[in-house]
């Protein structure tokens, strides 16, 4: 199971961070991914990070300001997002699969329940 937390309302310019802690299964042996879907739109990939944290890949709109981080010890990555914008306003979703990170949400088995993130402009 995955269960993240640390969303809420902010507004433009602020900053949050993201947890997604994971229970079962060996933590270091999966890709974690970070996901978000707006309103009226399909769900989009924000970011992810090899099992050991020594790759990550970010969607364009969000380089520079967000960046994923995982703590293999404790079972949880965070997305810590800085410089928030009203586009940022979702409900982001973590998620992980076996093996190297991916891209594609169809590719992730397991997913967190979902945190709202909203920027206020």
């Amino acid at each position: 199971q995955l269960q993240a937390c640390g969303g809420g309302l902010v507004q433009a310019g602020d900053f949050l961070r993201l947890s997604c802690v994971a229970s079962g299964g060996d933590f270091s042996d999966y890709g974690l991914g970070w996901f978000r879907q707006a309103p009226k739109k399909e769900r989009e990939f924000v970011a992810a990070i090899t099992w050991s944290g020594g790759s990550t890949y970010y969607v364009d709109s969000v380089k520079g300001r967000f960046t994923i981080s995982r703590d293999n010890a404790k079972n949880t990555v965070y997305l810590q997002m800085d410089s928030l914008k009203p586009d940022d306003t979702a409900v982001y979703y973590c998620a992980r699969k076996l093996g190297y990170y991916s891209l594609e949400a169809k590719e992730y088995d397991y997913w967190g329940q979902g945190t709202l993130v909203t920027v206020s402009s």
